[in-house]
């Protein structure tokens, strides 16, 4: 390979990783209190920030992102007044993206109505246990909505490609699961289940960004690692996961997911599609007036109570590594 052909693949990864970064960001920054007006957002996205920032494809996806998640609210509160009761199970691949749509997702719902369920490894209690307990107990009651960052599809995926369930147990799970989602269904919950499918290379990408940012490091397990060597046996295990399990009443939903952005979107409107929500009306909101007593004088806030101000000026903001 030339220098010059080396140099632009080197500029071209760093500008990949440069775009994760800002990716990872660009949602924690407030949109002040003219976010439900998505025409301003433009203006508002920008301000203070360098012209690196001025992406067009960038401002349309926040743009599309806040009017679903406008309709997302709407669908939240037609769900706690109706009753409805909603499960939706995110699979795939390590760094498939799961936690970033989940994250979009919930990040302006009400946590009372809608819950994350991210379960780590059975203890030796729950091994002992008939496999879909631990699950059944975080199913929703009327007017929630519960998503399953992983969910009992574990059987199917990790813990068969890993050895960690025996061969008789594996297949059990899969004989059984479309009369467990039956009864789920039947019970009254809706059940939508998405996988997240991604590239090959774009996984060993994405791993590789997380090596490098220190930000990302907490999500790289020697689990993570390992599934790179056995990307074929996964990619085997999936393919029988969806022959057994993909049912009328549950079927399975593949959100293509090398682009991150648009597997939000695409994931977030195909949800909002397939839950028959309406809109409730609300009798307008007036705030009442705060009653003042001539007498009432407030006391100063205890001094030995106060946080220190470490930071009191973000203009200027202090190098904590300094210290």
């Amino acid at each position: 390979m030339g220098r010059k052909k080396k140099d632009k693949e080197i500029a071209k990864q760093f500008e990949l990783v440069y775009e994760s970064i800002l990716d990872d960001s660009e949602e924690e920054w407030e949109i002040s209190e003219e976010e439900d007006n998505v025409d301003s957002i433009d203006k508002l996205y920008f301000r203070g920030h360098s012209n690196i920032y001025k992406d067009g494809k960038r401002v349309s996806y926040l743009k599309e992102l806040i009017k679903l998640q406008v309709q997302l609210i709407k669908m939240q509160d037609w769900i706690k007044a109706t009753g409805y009761k909603l499960v939706v199970i995110f699979e795939g691949r390590d760094a498939a993206g799961k936690g970033g749509v989940i994250k979009r997702i919930t990040q302006r719902l009400n946590p009372r109505i809608c819950r994350v369920v991210a379960l780590s490894a059975p203890t030796e209690r729950e091994k002992t246990q008939w496999y879909f307990q631990r699950y059944v107990q975080h199913l929703p009651a009327a007017g929630e909505i519960v998503l399953f960052d992983r969910s009992w599809y574990n059987r199917a995926g990790v813990e068969r490609v890993m050895g960690f369930c025996t061969d008789e147990e594996y297949w059990e799970f899969l004989n059984t699961v479309p009369f467990f989602e039956k009864m789920i269904c039947n019970s009254g919950i809706h059940l939508v289940k998405y996988w997240f499918s991604i590239s090959d290379k774009e996984q060993e990408f994405r791993f590789n960004c997380r090596i490098h940012d220190p930000l990302k490091q907490w999500k790289l397990s020697p689990m993570d690692l390992e599934s790179r060597v056995r990307w074929e046996d996964y990619t085997k295990a999936k393919e029988i996961m969806f022959e057994k399990t993909h049912s009328k009443h549950a079927p399975w939903h593949i959100i293509l997911a090398n682009n991150k952005k648009l597997a939000r979107l695409n994931c977030i409107s195909h949800l909002l599609s397939v839950v028959p929500y309406e809109e409730i009306k609300y009798e307008k909101v007036t705030l009442p007036q705060r009653k003042y007593n001539e007498g009432y004088r407030r006391n100063p806030n205890p001094p030995e109570l106060l946080v220190k101000e470490v930071y009191t000026d973000l203009s200027n903001s202090r190098n904590l590594e300094s210290n």
